[in-house]
């Protein structure tokens, strides 16, 4: 596994990437205009964070997701207004709507396909005005995470995108990961875990790590995922409602998004967000999330 710095995309190269899609973002408000409605905030506790995973869903593409989800999904994630949230599943259009319709967050992340716009990103959006980037990258999940490449019997080029968040009022730090594990290849997701395990051990600091990982809960993967230096948070959380993740529009009833945490968070929070807007699914997976403080342990 290369050390920080060697899978880091550059500031530079991240520059363009914001910039292309800026152009594509501008287009698309143009022809599709302002997707938000007036919305509400759901609180949170006094000096609580809050991080959201949410599998937004790639089908659909052009007016289809335009017209029926994108303003539902970014509503959703308006209204609960984290300080960071992890997508899976975010094609280029997709990267382009969460950017247009809630400008309040900047993001890290590449295409998985060729580490700048080509397929889905595993991006980490962030509140801009409250959070620095202090650093940040993306490896592949493969036996060469340094550059694109698909890893052992996965079916898709499969990555992993960190950024390193500094609020720039108190200067405290905290990392977010996030992933989406391959959905057929076992040996995989085996080893996938490993690499994520060995790379949130290089950060001496909280790290909250979100994602689809396709690893049913109670499997021996789960348990080799929450054997090391990351725990599940629904089980450490003061407060917790348990419920299924993923739903495929009511077909299916399964557990597979998890937000993961290290022993320098103090869980408060465990949340599925089940309810939707105006009766309709925001996507196949229900966004999760957590409110947390950082623990005295750092």
């Amino acid at each position: 596994m290369p050390k920080r710095g060697v899978n880091v995309v550059s500031r530079s190269f991240l520059k363009r990437v914001f910039s292309i899609l800026y152009v594509i973002l501008m287009l698309f408000s143009k022809v599709y205009g302002p997707l938000l409605p007036e919305r509400d905030i759901y609180e949170r506790g006094e000096n609580k964070l809050r991080v959201i995973s949410f599998n937004v869903l790639c089908f659909g593409a052009g007016k289809n997701i335009a017209k029926k989800r994108v303003g539902i999904a970014t509503q959703t994630i308006a209204e609960y207004y984290p300080d960071s949230f992890g997508v899976q599943e975010a094609t280029p259009f997709w990267m382009t709507a969460l950017a247009a319709n809630l400008p309040e967050y900047g993001f890290v992340g590449v295409g998985r396909e060729d580490g700048f716009l080509l397929g889905e990103f595993s991006a980490v959006f962030y509140l801009k005005d409250k959070y620095e980037v202090v650093d940040s990258g993306t490896f592949w999940l493969s036996e060469t995470p340094e550059k694109p490449s698909i890893g052992w019997d996965a079916s898709f080029n499969r990555i992993c995108t960190w950024a390193i968040l500094e609020n720039k009022h108190t200067s405290v730090q905290y990392v977010h990961m996030n992933t989406h594990l391959d959905h057929r290849g076992e040996v995989a997701r085996d080893k996938s875990i490993d690499l994520i395990l060995e790379k949130a051990t290089e950060f001496d600091l909280p790290v909250v790590f979100t994602g689809d990982f396709n690893i049913r809960e109670g499997s021996s993967l789960y348990e080799k995922m929450i054997s090391g230096i990351l725990c599940d948070s629904k089980y450490i959380a003061k407060d917790m409602i348990e419920s299924p993740t993923f739903h495929s529009f009511g077909k299916k009833s399964e557990i597979i998004d998890y937000i993961l945490v290290n022993d320098k968070i103090d869980v408060e929070v465990y949340r599925v967000i089940t309810e939707g807007i105006d009766g309709r699914y925001v996507s196949d997976h229900y966004p999760i999330y957590i409110d947390f403080e950082l623990s005295s342990k750092q």
